[in-house]
């Protein structure tokens, strides 16, 4: 029997969040959709929130999603963008809370390094080589959800490894934990 599982790739944002889906069969990725949520067009901060909120639940209903992987905020020079864009990342990820999936977060860098093997490649080198990887035939004028594909193509190639090590009290604990790896 075939293991099968759906993974939903969320680029939060409050002009434009994207996102991707794949299906994951036994060991192989199947393209599923992508696409983005335009949130420019309304004036107020508090309506996009509810926005984000409503789409990621009506994709959840729409498509089962296993798991969630979303792309942590990075560190700007703007507060205030800061402060919408995790707001936008927390309605996104309690949206999924609430339906008790699983979330993953990764770095924009770790996602890139993923798709590409360069952890400073560029929306289109992300883009391109997601187009390669899942035979697309064209890509969307925004790359927003092309960001969002690729945070879960990201979580497809990290499912399985460790992603946080153990943790360790100092080096008597570490010692102790891994005695195999200590010469004698």
């Amino acid at each position: 029997m075939a293991h099968e599982r759906i993974i939903l790739g969320i680029d939060p944002g409050t002009t434009i969040m994207g996102f991707g889906l794949i299906k994951v069969v036994n060991k192989k990725m199947e393209f599923i959709q992508l696409n983005e949520l335009i949130l420019s067009k309304y004036d107020d901060h508090y309506t996009k929130l509810k926005v984000i909120f409503e789409r990621t639940i009506e994709l959840i209903e729409t498509h089962h999603p296993d798991e969630i992987a979303i792309e942590a905020p990075f560190f700007g020079k703007n507060v205030q963008s800061m402060l919408k864009l995790g707001r936008a990342q927390g309605v996104a990820m309690a949206a999924g809370l609430s339906r008790q999936i699983p979330i993953v977060e990764y770095e924009p860098k770790k996602i890139k390094m993923a798709i590409t093997g360069n952890g400073n490649a560029s929306k289109e080198q992300v883009a391109k080589m997601l187009q390669q990887l899942l035979g697309l035939k064209e890509l969307p004028k925004n790359l927003d959800s092309t960001d969002g594909l690729a945070a879960a193509v990201c979580h497809f190639f990290n499912s399985g490894k460790v992603t946080a090590g153990k943790s360790y009290t100092g080096w008597e604990a570490f010692v102790k934990q891994n005695e195999d790896r200590v010469k004698k």
